[in-house]
């Protein structure tokens, strides 16, 4: 199994039990502190691409920037979303986790452990 990558927010809950989940299961994961070195758009796009989605679902809805920058009317426009997301990093769902050609947002965290049980 490829070694793991964690966007982490280590402030986050979620984010602390990913990690967590990850090291007793015997992983040492690659740790990106996205708020510290945010992902450029490929990186962000790739993400979206791991996940099997569209932007929107990397995007923290809840985050009153959403509200804030009206990007509630943008859910189709992956290019702005995107775009919201490099520029405030803080819209970025957490905690997402690679392993290899694949991720999974850890929310519930059930979502890691699935992640993990089929690489």
């Amino acid at each position: 199994m490829p070694n793991p990558t964690i966007f982490h927010n280590p402030r986050c809950s979620k984010s602390r039990q990913a990690l967590t989940l990850l090291r007793d299961r015997g992983h040492e994961p690659t740790v990106i502190e996205y708020l510290k070195d945010p992902p450029d758009a490929a990186t962000i796009r790739r993400l979206i691409d791991l996940l099997g989605g569209r932007a929107i679902d990397l995007v923290r809805r809840k985050e009153a920037l959403f509200k804030e920058l009206g990007l509630a009317d943008k859910a189709d426009d992956d290019d702005a979303l995107i775009a919201a997301m490099v520029e405030h990093p803080v819209l970025i769902e957490r905690p997402v986790v690679v392993v290899g050609d694949r991720a999974a947002i850890g929310r519930p965290t059930e979502k890691i452990a699935e992640l993990l049980d089929s690489a």
